[in-house]
């Protein structure tokens, strides 16, 4: 018999994942938050081999504008998508408040279920773009059973990092974290 794929709940916050600039060279000067979730994950349909996925758009912001009020709204949501069932949530988010995020909910949300923050250190539009793979890894470690029990963590640049130990050092390198 095969195995049902896990659920998992893709919630989007903007940052640079969600960047646009009307230029495909171009890695700075983009507006952050400028492209909803529905876009970034048709741009990675492999992700649908991983899991049964489900979006919502909770937010779509430059990062350094994250408030308590979105922080709240993320950790109700997330609670109820595990108490509906869902088996695991990946965040869009962007890097410059992705720690703060991380640790924030780290500490609110109460389950086994893991929790994965993603963002990207290029917009969407650019041609050397590091969004797309990340989204893919995310998904891949929520979908692993091996993610329960690990907190919240965060996913970029083929890296899983603590929510707990999380440090950005670079502001532009993709090797930010």
């Amino acid at each position: 018999m095969k195995k049902a794929k896990s659920r998992i709940a893709i919630l989007g916050t903007g940052g640079t994942i969600a960047g646009f600039i009307d230029s495909t060279i171009a890695t700075t000067g983009y507006t952050a938050g400028a492209i909803d979730i529905d876009v970034l994950i048709k741009a990675v349909p492999q992700i649908r081999d991983l899991a049964d996925i489900s979006w919502e758009q909770i937010a779509n912001i430059d990062s350094s504008n994250m408030c308590d009020e979105i922080w709240l709204r993320l950790a109700k949501k997330i609670a109820k998508l595990f108490a509906e069932g869902i088996d695991g949530v990946v965040i869009t988010h962007g890097t410059d408040t992705m720690e703060e995020t991380a640790y924030f909910l780290n500490l609110t949300i109460k389950s086994d279920k893991p929790v994965v923050l993603v963002g990207a250190m290029r917009p969407s539009t650019a041609i050397s773009a590091d969004g797309s793979k990340n989204l893919y890894n995310a998904v891949a470690l929520v979908a692993n059973k091996e993610a329960k029990n690990k907190g919240v963590m965060v996913a970029i640049n083929d890296k899983i990092l603590s929510a707990r130990g999380v440090v950005k050092t670079h502001s532009l390198n993709v090797d930010a974290f």
